[in-house]
This record gives structure tokens, C-alpha cells and sequence, in this order.
């Protein structure tokens, strides 16, 4: 989790929501994701699902089994569900996310019977440092008169 904090703080610092995620396999780091919708131009450039798409590209194949996602904010609704198509095995995030989350505060992706593929969450791991970096950063923005009045991914 400290590093996908570091990673949070890359983003805040290039002025993207604060979010980070690694990606592990067997103990090591095979993936690594900051927001990076802003300088993309691209609403996908979530952190989990950049490390996803870096860790299938190190392990060299999509169904990542075996991987754990590390993440400082609660997935949303589309990384919970790459989560669930890449088969990880495993969640574990900082801060809920009550206004977007989706494995556990609006709903639970991660678990849903419907679906092909569940996983375990482990929910709340450093979460007062991952909310405190979000917080700081809409309190900036809305400082600085260019927030945009949402919270979560903002």
C-alpha cells in the first residue's frame, strides 16, 4: 500500500485525482497505475486499470490469477469489473469510496453470484492516509475555484 500511496501522490502532484495501484505476483510488483485521466484525455486512465494492463503485459497473458490489486481508493464500477474479466485474486484498498465504490459501499462487484469470477476484499488498509490525500486535494481545488463538485474519481 505505501507504494501505491507514492504513486497517489505522483498523480496529485501532475494534478490528476490521487489515486494509485501496484499489482503483485508471487511478492513482486508487476504492475503500477497513478490516475492519469487529465493527461491522457482518457476517462479509462483509472490507477487499477493502468497496473491491470501493465501486469498482463509483464506476466504476458490477461487472466491474471494469482494477482493481487492494491489500490488507495475503492474501485468504481468499471475497475471492479476489469478486476472481475481479469480474474484477479484478490482486492485490497485504502479509503472507501461511498459516492462510486462498487465492492462494497453502492454495491459489491466483487462478490456478486451473477457474475463468472468473485474475489476477496480486504477493505480499509491505510485508509485514513488514502482519504486524507483526497480530501487535500478537492479542498485545493475547490480553493483554487476549479473543482467540479464531485467527489470520489471527481
Amino acid at each position: 500500500m505505501q507504494e501505491a500511496l507514492g504513486l497517489a501522490r505522483e498523480a496529485a502532484a501532475r494534478g490528476e485525482v490521487p489515486v494509485g495501484a501496484v499489482a503483485l505476483f508471487e511478492g513482486r510488483v508487476v504492475g503500477r497505475g497513478a490516475n492519469a485521466r487529465e493527461a491522457a484525455r482518457d476517462p479509462t486512465a483509472h490507477a487499477e486499470l493502468l497496473a491491470i494492463q501493465e501486469a498482463a503485459r509483464t506476466l504476458g497473458r490477461w487472466r491474471l490469477t494469482g494477482v493481487t490489486v492494491v489500490v488507495t481508493l475503492e474501485p468504481c464500477a468499471m475497475c471492479a469489473g476489469a478486476m472481475v474479466l481479469a480474474r484477479i485474486d484478490r482486492l485490497v484498498y485504502g479509503a472507501s469510496d461511498p459516492k462510486a465504490g462498487c465492492t462494497g459501499s453502492l454495491q459489491d462487484l466483487s462478490a456478486d453470484p451473477r457474475l463468472n469470477h468473485r474475489f476477496p476484499v480486504e477493505r480499509g488498509v491505510l485508509a485514513e492516509e488514502s482519504g486524507e490525500l483526497l480530501r487535500a486535494f478537492f479542498r485545493a481545488r475547490r480553493g483554487a475555484g476549479n473543482g467540479n463538485g464531485n467527489g470520489g474519481e471527481g
